[in-house]
């Protein structure tokens, strides 16, 4: 096959970061056209950094990276960047600019045809009408107004008429997710396109770039998205890149079988790597809480695997101020932008030492209620309260603060030998190397970090100072799951060595689910649900469903037991049970009470179906 049947190809392609660190070393490759490829790899491997060579960005390297003659390419960047000076819409509509400049020229000429002329002048006309007409169709382009109005409503975008200066950063980047789709470029790539996206949203994109006719290249943390888009896995590994057929169930066992063949694994490993990868068999595409916990345990273990040579290094971090017993109070808070109201009449008190998350749909009001803590946006009504001994530090989800042209020691270090801890006083380079940032790596220039890395990078600089209370907004985002473990251990430490009080939102609900003390969930700007996660737990997660022939004397039984029953539709019955054993007695009551049982189903849920759930109640 020659390289004329590819879109892609890369021969002896070489990357050496500052430092003279190999990120990429002597890769050959070709992409099939239509072809679905998911790339995955350890935080620091270059997965963005291959995305922005083949979008152009990034020209810096030996060897050769090009297109195919003819073919376009679209990319989307972990952090986006749209026109300040349009509005959402506007900036959509950037995408279908060529479609409706001929939209307005097909709709000039049919003007001109009601005003007199020569007939050579309307044949003229009308051969140039079809010639429109034709493009116009090849562009699909009749309907670009219901569209772009799909688009943006299956990827939850704000409001059309909304600025984008006081959008989140997850709301900017659904609007240049969608913006990308609609360009239909002939490779899309894709870099962690399902962060900030809720789950309505993920399964829409899925169906759309499974039935999407170009080349699909996309890294993504999320393997479930990932085993039902991609047909092909692009490995990083030591500076390798390693295809594989397959997606990514069919990817782990292979990596299974090659790291035995490569002696890599000790025996213990081994063993639950064998054992989880049976039961992956046995449901590879489920989405029940049990799967996902089962899939997530071995991920971690081959991210184990894949770092094993690394050393666990300590990191010193200087105490705050001790915190009083006032940290942060709201009481009434609301906050709008123009006609949209983001957050209203909001009460919240964020406990000393607690580690509070924040969850809430895409455009909910996480981040402008960060904004309002630190006092980046002022409330319309209501009052804030924060304690006199509290000192923030905050990172926002866009990790926008960061000088590009400076390396990782620069950025860090501020150019000094040695850094200033509180009482004490350390060696730079040393600091740098306890947040996993060592030898060569720290000459990397921040502009060519991953997300993880940059993230990495804001707590070193952060963690300098003292802080006692810290604000993370989506700190997890574009890490791999032990750039995950790695950032939930460490904030459990700064919170159970420390005493530093968290305040963090996530759209990953397992690890809300694992490190907070203390939930708040927020739909359309109130608080649904808040108290200790072990609360909010108790009172939702477990739920049974009975389906019998007489539901309202059913109910009244069981109200009269004690029990929360609920008729929710047709001969449904709900109730809120303490633990399992209670099924087999709510049924032989029913039962001897003449009433019909049809169906049971008993359910344990998670925090994510628990938002699902109240979110879904009031919408």
């Amino acid at each position: 096959m020659t390289s004329q049947q590819y879109i892609y190809v890369m021969k002896g392609l070489t990357k050496i970061y500052p430092g003279s660190r190999e990120v990429f070393k002597d890769i050959w490759l070709s992409f099939y056209p239509g072809a679905k490829i998911g790339i995955i790899g350890v935080n620091g491997s270059g997965k963005s950094t291959l995305m922005k060579i083949m979008a152009g960005m990034d020209k810096e390297f030996n060897g050769e990276a090009w297109a195919a003659d003819g073919t376009t390419v679209g990319y989307l960047p972990q952090e986006p960047e749209l026109n300040p000076n349009l509005t959402v819409e506007e900036n959509v509509m950037e995408a279908l600019s060529e479609t409706k400049a001929l939209l307005d020229k097909f709709e000039a000429i049919s003007a001109r045809f009601a005003e007199p002329m020569e007939d050579d002048e309307m044949t003229a006309l009308l051969a140039e009408q079809a010639e429109l007409q034709d493009k116009i169709e090849a562009a699909q382009g009749w309907d670009i107004g219901r569209k772009v109005e799909i688009a943006m409503d299956a990827l939850r975008c704000p409001p059309g008429d909304a600025e984008v200066t006081s959008l989140s950063g997850g709301e900017k980047r659904r609007i240049a997710l969608c913006k990308l789709l609609l360009q239909q470029p002939d490779i899309l790539l894709l870099d962690e396109p399902t962060n900030h996206l809720d789950a309505e949203s993920v399964a829409w994109l899925e169906r759309h770039l499974q039935e999407y006719k170009g080349t699909v290249i996309l890294v993504t943390h999320d393997r479930y998205f990932l085993d039902n888009v991609v047909k092909w896995i692009l490995e990083l590994d030591r500076g390798q890149g390693i295809p594989f057929e397959g997606n990514y169930s069919a990817w782990l066992e292979q990596k299974q079988k090659r790291l035995e063949q490569e002696g890599k694994q000790e025996g213990a490993r081994q063993k639950t790597l064998a054992r989880e990868l049976e039961w992956i068999r046995q449901s590879p595409k489920a989405r029940q809480a049990q799967s996902k916990a089962r899939i997530q345990a071995y991920e971690e273990l081959l991210a184990q695997e894949a770092r094993k040579s690394q050393e666990t290094a300590q990191i010193i971090i200087p105490a705050g101020p001790r915190l009083g017993t006032t940290v942060i109070e709201a009481q009434d808070l609301s906050k709008g932008f123009g006609d949209r109201l983001l957050i209203e009449k909001l009460n919240f008190k964020l406990p000393p030492g607690g580690i509070v998350g924040v969850i809430g749909p895409n455009g909910a009001g996480k981040t402008t209620l960060f904004k309002l803590i630190t006092g980046q946006e002022a409330p319309d009504e209501g009052t804030f309260r924060v304690g006199e001994s509290v000192v923030l530090g905050y990172v926002d989800q866009s990790r926008d603060s960061l000088a590009s042209n400076k390396t990782v020691w620069e950025e860090i270090s501020e150019g000094n030998d040695e850094i200033e801890l509180g009482k004490r006083k350390m060696q730079s380079r040393a600091y740098c190397a306890s947040f996993n940032f060592k030898g060569a790596d720290q000459q990397k220039k921040v502009g060519q970090l991953s997300g993880g890395e940059r993230n990495r990078v804001h707590l070193a600089k952060m963690l300098k100072s003292g802080v006692n209370v810290l604000l993370l907004d989506e700190p997890t985002n574009g890490l791999d799951p032990s750039g995950i473990k790695e950032i939930r251990e460490l904030l459990l430490r700064l919170n159970s060595e420390k005493g530093i009080s968290i305040f963090v939102s996530s759209h990953m609900l397992t690890e809300i689910e694992k490190m907070c003390t203390h939930v708040g969930l927020i739909h359309c700007g109130e608080v649904v649900a808040q108290g200790t996660l072990n609360s909010i737990m108790h009172a939702n997660t477990r739920k049974l469903e009975i389906k019998v022939a007489d539901a309202s004397r059913a109910m009244q039984l069981l109200i009269s037991q004690g029990f929360n029953a609920t008729h929710n539709y047709n001969s449904t019955l709900e109730l809120s049970l303490e633990n399992e054993k209670q099924v087999a007695s709510i049924n032989r009551y029913l039962v001897e009470q003449g009433i019909d049982v049809y169906r049971i189903n008993y359910q344990e849920h998670n925090l994510e179906d628990i938002f699902m759930t109240l979110t879904n109640v009031n919408n």
